[in-house]
């Protein structure tokens, strides 16, 4: 009778666990691990479904920030060495800033991202900012605190990213890093 028991609890942990109910959110930010559960909140900045994403991307009110990080062409492939970049499928109209949600920047990568949040909302900091990545993501968890000491005032996180949007069958397209 009590194995029976002890599994259905050991599910139900596993399954809240999952769901960021025990993940807590570091002081800083994150920066190792980054594919992994994530905190189900993140300090003054809100936490959006994938319903309420889909509804803000309707509206078109939101910026959609997505921060996946981009892979470079190897620097010591063979000549003749056929590459073949892995193209990024995105939520449609979103601003793709790769690799600007490490948890340590190069001074060069944190102002790649600064200029390109200043360029998208025209300098308005309480214009809303969506950032997302993958679902079990920090990236996107650390880009959007990053926002938040920028001093950006209206910042959402979409936890679930393109695997939620997805997974909701709801549109991607392929995506290009905005300029330097």
């Amino acid at each position: 009778m009590r194995r029976p028991a002890l599994a259905l609890f050991c599910l139900v942990l596993a399954g809240a666990t999952a769901r960021g109910a025990d993940v807590p959110e570091p002081e800083g930010y994150r920066t190792a691990a980054y594919r992994a559960p994530t905190p189900a909140s993140l300090r003054g900045a809100r936490v959006v479904t994938t319903a309420e994403a889909k509804q803000l991307w309707d509206s078109k009110d939101a910026i959609f920030v997505d921060v996946m990080p981009h892979a470079p062409r190897p620097a010591n492939l063979p000549a003749g060495t056929i590459w073949r970049e892995r193209p990024r499928q995105s939520i449609p109209g979103s601003l793709w800033l790769p690799d600007t949600g490490y948890g340590e920047l190069a001074a060069v990568t944190e102002r790649y991202l600064r200029d390109n949040l200043l360029r998208a909302t025209a300098g308005d900091r309480a214009k809303l900012l969506v950032f997302f990545c993958l679902k079990d993501c920090w990236m996107s968890w650390n880009a959007a605190k990053r926002a938040l000491a920028f001093g950006y005032t209206n910042v959402a996180w979409y936890p679930d990213g393109t695997d939620g949007w997805a997974g909701a069958d709801l549109p991607l397209e392929q995506a290009e890093p905005a300029n330097p």
